[in-house]
């Protein structure tokens, strides 16, 4: 078994299926609700066949900080693209192949959006490092 991380993105992702790229907050409230009881039964799903690890929506707040010496960490909000802006949520799952978890970041790309519609959204789907992993780069 091998676990992968599936990433939802706000943005910076590949060009969307037109229409599907309105943002949550102009659903209608049924399309959320809809939404979440899907993503509640993905989760069930993984659940049911072994599959499922983990799983957090983000909140689109956040901020940049990283380790200025002695003196107070510098925070930033930009001006470069942020996480916050580009992930939505992620889910861990322990899959026994590369092409398991890419059956599963399809199926939670089918996610109902507006007008009930799949959002076909891009999920990207990323290995957890692990001991014998090769490193490139």
């Amino acid at each position: 078994m091998t676990k992968y991380l599936l990433l939802k993105h706000y943005r910076g992702i590949p060009e969307p299926v037109p229409g599907t790229d309105v943002p949550m907050d102009r659903w209608t409230p049924e399309e959320v609700t809809a939404h979440m009881e899907f993503m509640g039964k993905v989760i069930d799903d993984l659940k049911e066949r072994g599959e499922f690890v983990d799983a957090q929506a983000l909140s689109p707040r956040g901020d940049f900080v990283r380790y200025g010496g002695e003196d107070k960490p510098p925070v930033t909000d930009g001006p470069f693209a942020e996480t916050k802006d580009l992930i939505a949520g992620w889910m861990a799952i322990d899959v026994e192949s590369q092409e398991r978890a890419y059956e599963a970041a399809a199926y939670l790309s089918s996610a109902p959006g507006p007008g009930g519609r799949p959002l076909h959204e891009w999920i990207e789907v990323r290995p957890f490092l692990t001991d014998n992993a090769e490193v490139t780069g």
